[in-house]
């Protein structure tokens, strides 16, 4: 009698992997790895200050604009993670649905993007971890804050896919209840406006149009709605992935972002003076609530639900990285590569992938240091390093669709995913146009094209890495086979050598 496990391997096998993984992480802890990746509560209390300062209250809506995006985004995905359910997520799919080159780009994006963002979230618990025991959190004791942070979450993620999911429902559970307690609180005690307010810029903006000043402030929004691919990463640790990763993945979009949007409003409506936020005289409008609704006491312990917020969102993104590390290795497409797919008999666990997940952001936090200028540079990156390797994704998805493939797993569009790729793509496209969009002119010109900068080098060193060292003729692993023949796109014969071969 066959398990469902078995079928899982079975499946796994057919695609070209004997998994190493271990199937410990049910269903509710697959979509709680998503939901503190995307962490609505780390997302919000980031940007909340800065985007209520340059668009006003109005900028709720991008919450709601993009959530929809996303939403698109994350169909696309489900349909190709219930077909390759592989561990690694994003550069498997593009390897199946595209090619090796444009895979191992895809991944090489993405990675350093995660790097980059696990820095990020971690250097940014560092406030809040001041507030929470009195004290002044300069650049030394943040750093330390953020080492902590990483050194915590790299412990828990070693010890197995069983403390990784019970971590990821703790961190739901805090979160979820921390966003509902903390936000219906503040509406019943501390709203001190209606919801006529998210409609009024209360004068930002300049030159008499809202648009740019919008457009700006959506990035909290932009910043908000992703993790849900995390729940792909993991793919090997799940049973029936087919059928309940695309699931999950739809949930921490619909979970993650209501929550979100329920702290966004009820924060906003319990700022008593815009003019203030906006004008600058109050730049830490949250810290000025919580201690306002909550007292020295209460807003200690709604601290403490920020922190574990903030952990369990660093948690989440270096189980990603990691398997992200090991899915490459797995194909001999990384230098490291004997080192970083090796996976402990018992935790089931890549440690070395671990290690470099954990190390590499604490470098790049370590640099703030020297130059926190420099810190905030590398990680400007971050944003536009996710949603470039997502999109990488969509559009080769949507050119396997035009060529022929057709999704086989449990969960399809069907007739519905040639448009729903297209404008996961049209969406994905304006998002990064806005991420990158210069806006600080009177800054020098590296610092205001900083993102695009940023993302010039990282594709840059990678397409170096790819074309000298050609590091995706390595592995015998299945490539671009999603796609079939098709009458509009006829292929070409397959390649008689490795030399022939032009993906």
């Amino acid at each position: 009698m066959t398990t469902r496990t078995d079928d899982d391997d079975a499946q796994l096998a057919a695609l070209g992997y004997r998994s190493e993984f271990k199937r410990d992480m049910s269903p509710w802890a697959n979509f709680a790895l998503g939901f503190t990746y995307l962490s609505p509560v780390v997302g919000i209390y980031t940007l909340f200050a800065v985007s209520l300062a340059t668009g006003g209250p109005p900028m709720f809506w991008s919450l709601v604009i993009v959530g929809l995006g996303q939403l698109l985004v994350a169909l696309v995905f489900g349909e190709i993670v219930s077909q390759y359910p592989v561990a690694g997520g994003i550069y498997p799919w593009a390897r199946r649905l595209w090619g090796r080159k444009w895979a191992w780009m895809t991944g090489w994006v993405y990675l350093f993007a995660l790097l980059a963002t696990i820095a990020g979230v971690a250097y940014g618990a560092g406030p809040y971890l001041g507030a929470l025991f009195s004290f002044e959190a300069g650049t030394g004791t943040t750093v330390l804050c953020a080492l902590i942070l990483i050194a915590l979450a790299l412990v828990i993620n070693l010890g197995g896919t069983k403390w990784l999911a019970y971590a990821a429902i703790i961190g739901f559970v805090a979160e979820l209840l921390g966003a509902l307690v903390v936000g219906g609180w503040l509406l019943i005690s501390q709203r001190h406006h209606g919801l006529e307010v998210l409609f009024d810029s209360f004068g930002t903006g300049s030159g008499g149009s809202y648009v740019g000043a919008f457009l700006a402030a959506g990035l909290i929004g932009i910043f908000q709605y992703y993790g849900f691919e995390a729940c792909g990463d993991v793919a090997e640790e799940v049973p029936d992935p087919t059928r309940r990763i695309p699931k999950a993945m739809r949930m921490t979009i619909y979970v993650g972002g209501a929550a979100a949007m329920f702290v966004c409003l009820s924060l906003i409506l319990a700022v008593q003076d815009y003019a203030a936020v906006i004008g600058g005289t109050d730049p830490d409008p949250i810290g000025t609530i919580l201690t306002t609704a909550f007292g020295p006491v209460g807003s200690k312990i709604v601290l403490a639900v920020v922190l574990i917020s903030f952990l369990s969102c660093t948690l989440s993104l270096m189980a990603a990285a990691s398997r992200l590390m090991y899915s490459y290795a797995r194909d001999d497409m990384i230098v490291g590569s004997r080192a970083l797919r090796i996976v402990l008999p018992k935790r089931h666990v890549p440690p070395y992938a671990m290690l470099v997940a954990a190390a590499v952001p604490a470098l790049i936090i370590l640099v703030s240091i020297a130059s926190a200028e420099a810190l905030t540079k590398i990680i400007s990156f971050a944003t536009l390093g996710i949603y470039l390797g997502f999109h990488m994704v969509v559009l080769a998805a949507l050119r396997a669709r035009l060529k022929g493939w057709r999704p086989a797993g449990a969960f399809r569009l069907g007739s519905w995913g040639l448009p729903v790729t297209i404008g996961a793509l049209t969406y994905g496209v304006l998002a990064m146009i806005n991420i990158a969009w210069p806006r600080t002119p009177d800054a020098p010109w590296y610092d205001n094209w900083i993102v695009v900068l940023g993302a010039v080098i990282v594709v840059g060193l990678g397409a170096v890495y790819l074309f000298a060292g050609r590091p995706y003729r390595s592995g015998s692993t299945p490539y671009g086979d999603a796609i079939t023949d098709s009458p509009l796109f006829p292929q070409p014969a397959p390649p008689v050598n490795d030399q022939e071969v032009t993906r």
